[in-house]
């Protein structure tokens, strides 16, 4: 009978100004569809990313943009360690900017988190493998909003030109 070897918190690094995208997904053609859907997002933006192969050679598949991104997702791939899981590193987007494209592509089986917070998956490992059971994403809140905070948060997302 299998059975779980080990639960592990692997903490993702984040760099200052950058955001993270994290998600699974099923096939190699992957890493290709995602340079493409990102390039094509958002002008100038700047990307890494990584997604590991889950049979055959079972590498860890690289490609992007940005030499310091690239690299970062290949290290934080491999000490993740799961099967299909891929990560992107983002500057100059958001990942409103992106989502919905890398939501499309047809290799992508879902999407975990996206985020500048602190974050971190939560990994298993069984005698076949590891997998992504989930992810901790910033903080507990701390409270409900009052009416100023409401206002506060429409106004901020005025002031960036995210709404009229």
């Amino acid at each position: 009978m299998p059975e779980i070897r080990r639960l592990e918190v692997v903490q993702i690094p984040i760099p200052e100004g950058a955001n993270v995208i994290i998600g699974h997904s099923h096939f190699i053609k992957t890493v290709e569809d995602l340079y493409e859907a990102l390039i094509t997002s958002s002008p100038g933006i700047r990307f890494g990313l990584a997604f590991n192969e889950a049979s055959g050679k079972r590498l860890v598949r690289i490609d992007g943009n940005d030499e310091e991104l690239i690299k970062l997702a290949s290290e934080t791939a491999l000490k993740v360690g799961a099967g299909h899981f891929f990560i992107i590193y983002l500057k100059n987007a958001w990942p409103i900017n992106v989502l919905n494209r890398i939501k499309e592509v047809q290799e992508v089986v879902r999407v975990y988190a996206a985020t500048a917070n602190p974050l971190q998956v939560i990994v298993v490992e069984t005698d076949q493998g590891r997998g992504v059971l989930g992810v901790v994403d910033g903080f507990t809140p701390l409270g409900v909003e009052s009416s100023e905070d409401i206002n506060e948060r429409k106004s901020f997302l005025r002031k960036i030109g995210y709404k009229r």
